[in-house]
């Protein structure tokens, strides 16, 4: 049933924002505006996008990630002991680069008091009746970027006590959220898929990460996050190549990581990218155990063109040879806006991309 776990139909998380939301963010930045005053406009889009979302059948409700710049740094740097300074370019993409922000480790890791997104999701939470649901960013994030010149010698000798006290901050997060009542929390990881792509993997032995390892430490880092939640609350993870101005990363099949993600990771649903040859075939769904789903990303965020009924029912079925229907699930291939700036379509698109995932599902599922 469309309403009920798993979701038929869902969403990764982000949404485009409003261009008055984009205006007061502007006027926040060069202070013409105060911080309430902002944060008065952000309540009134995600209270919006709430209704749009359940308008078009949506269960699993999100705040759009309307209180952020970017789907990952507005999260890392409020954990204790990270900093945010002007880097000397952006992240790198095939077509452009982000805005020049980096982070590093100066101290401690941790979170002593509860963090700002709790907050987040309790706005959600009393502003729906249908699950509220929380994205942050996977803690390899603070990992991979960076690597070891990000991270404080003085602080962390080695490495083995920084994804200690990493896997220990996040499983803290984790607790917060469930106490706070949170039900759903997604963690959005891209480094998996990262993995899968020779480039990328090249330039981690190149700056002398051994990429052979880092699987399984990221895997027992995840874990050791997860540990903190609460018994009623599923975790999700979102795995993409790379979104920014409808821009990407990394290309390269999931084969080389599948094993890992799916039977090493105590995640329930994976919110997977496969809208076009990049992310391979979808051989490495036969990997996926019984208790696992899979939402099926095969709606692109990247560009406004509506896909066919014909065409997704089609993919599912392709999809299907590997691993039963009921794990599968329908979603886009990842968010419509990983940072403020958005993908390149229409808001009217985006609900239509939206409305057309619902529309499908209740046919193939009921």
């Amino acid at each position: 049933m469309i309403g009920e776990f798993p979701y038929r139909a869902d969403h990764v998380g982000s949404l485009l924002r409003p261009d008055y939301l984009k205006q007061a963010r502007a006027q926040r930045e060069a202070g013409t505006i105060s911080a309430a005053e902002l944060t008065a406009v952000e309540d009134r889009a995600i209270q919006e996008a709430i209704a749009k979302q359940e308008a078009v059948g949506l269960y699993n409700i999100t705040d759009g990630e309307f209180r952020r710049s970017f789907w990952h740094l507005d999260f890392l740097e409020g954990l204790d002991g990270v900093e945010s300074y002007h880097a000397e370019q952006g992240i790198q993409f095939q077509g452009g680069q982000t805005k020049a922000k980096g982070l590093r480790v100066v101290g401690k890791l941790g979170s002593a008091k509860p963090h700002a997104f709790v907050e987040h999701y309790k706005f959600v939470a009393a502003h729906t009746d249908r699950t509220a649901r929380i994205t942050i960013p996977s803690p390899s994030v603070l990992h991979y970027r960076g690597g070891r010149k990000a991270v404080s010698t003085d602080v962390y000798p080695t490495m083995d006590e920084f994804f200690h006290d990493l896997g220990q901050t996040y499983k803290k997060v984790i607790g917060d959220l469930g106490a706070a009542g949170c039900k759903y929390t997604q963690l959005d990881e891209v480094n998996y898929t990262y993995l899968c792509d020779p480039k990328q993997v090249q330039q981690l032995r190149d700056r002398g990460d051994d990429p052979e390892k880092l699987p399984g430490i990221y895997a027992d880092l995840i874990n050791a996050g997860i540990a903190g939640k609460t018994p009623d609350m599923r975790i999700g993870m979102h795995l993409c190549r790379g979104n920014f101005k409808s821009m990407w990363i990394g290309e390269g099949g999931y084969e080389p990581m599948a094993d890992v993600i799916f039977n090493r990771l105590n995640v329930t649903d994976y919110f997977m990218e496969w809208d076009d040859s990049r992310s391979g075939g979808f051989e490495p769904l036969r990997l996926v155990p019984k208790g696992k789903n899979v939402i099926l990303g095969i709606v692109t965020t990247k560009k406004g063109t509506l896909e066919s009924k014909d065409e997704l029912k089609r993919r599912l079925e392709e999809a299907s040879k590997f691993i039963d229907l009921d794990q599968l699930c329908l979603g886009p291939q990842c968010g419509f806006a990983s940072t403020e700036e958005g993908n390149v379509l229409t808001e009217d698109e985006q609900w239509a991309k939206l409305a057309r995932i619902v529309e499908v599902a209740k046919e193939v599922w009921g």
